[in-house]
């Protein structure tokens, strides 16, 4: 009897423990599953369209956005805007829009963010708020090859000089003294197209666009930089704080992770 009380007890505590273990183990899971929602719910935005982020970009600016032989969208910001929404659970729609109407379609509705190689600007701040800054650049002087002329800022004096209209770089050469004239175009490509036409004598941009032009079309070279500190961020419409934050983490995280260096030596040759 006294052997059968024995086996009865530890046949008790042997299933009391189990029971435990598997309170335990639940608990665990639940804990768990408990964490995954609120990570879900801490990086679910409302966006125009469910389910999509819309992005205005002026898709004429490599390596930045332009539209590859297949025509999609691709650069250097699809690829990190492509990332950032799959980290917010949403699919990104590019919405190709001409530079000088890109913050109005943003204050219109038309897109939830810029993404454009847009520097961050006091005037831009007073009518849309911006993303932490993504990248950094200078401007800089792209003149055609066997140009011995222009090698410096000063070289500029009595010269016609191409600018993307609106963009920092035609701010940078209306501060230039000197210069004879200044042509605005409405896409970076057209004013290459003039200066490889000998139209124009220099472009002033954007020194990783004025690169990257000048690498892959073969007739012209950047002869200098002018120093102006600018910072690309993410445009967003004022007061969508919920989106901006987001983002902002997104960018983090892919920062700290690698995927930030993996996209830009994808685009840029180096980390």
């Amino acid at each position: 009897m006294r052997r059968k009380g024995f086996l009865a007890l530890l046949t008790l505590v042997l299933a009391l423990t189990l029971a435990v273990s598997l309170l335990a183990a639940g608990c665990g899971e639940k804990e768990e599953e408990k964490k995954e929602e609120e990570k879900k719910e801490e990086v679910t935005v409302t966006t125009l369209q469910k389910g999509k982020l819309l992005m205005g970009s002026d898709t004429t600016y490599p390596p930045f956005e332009s539209i590859g032989d297949d025509g999609k969208p691709e650069g250097f910001d699809v690829d990190i805007a492509t990332e950032i929404a799959e980290r917010l659970g949403l699919e990104l729609e590019v919405v190709t829009t001409a530079w000088d109407g890109i913050i109005p379609g943003l204050k219109a509705d038309k897109y939830d963010i810029i993404m454009s190689a847009m520097t961050i600007t006091d005037e831009r701040l007073e009518e849309i708020d911006f993303s932490d800054p993504y990248i950094d650049s200078n401007q800089s002087i792209a003149v055609k090859k066997g140009n011995t002329d222009i090698k410096s800022e000063a070289d500029l004096a009595g010269k016609v000089v191409g600018v993307q209209v609106d963009t920092t770089g035609q701010f940078t050469a209306e501060e230039i003294p000197g210069i004879k004239e200044i042509r605005k175009y409405d896409t970076i490509i057209l004013a290459f197209q003039e200066l490889e036409l000998g139209r124009i004598d220099a472009i002033l941009n954007d020194y990783p666009v004025n690169a990257y032009m000048s690498k892959i079309r073969g007739q012209t070279e950047v002869v200098a930089t002018i120093k102006t500190d600018e910072q690309y961020g993410i445009g967003i419409r004022k007061g969508n704080d919920q989106l901006r934050e987001a983002i902002n983490r997104a960018l983090a995280e892919m920062k700290e992770d690698g995927t930030y260096d993996k996209i830009f030596k994808k685009w840029f040759g180096e980390e």
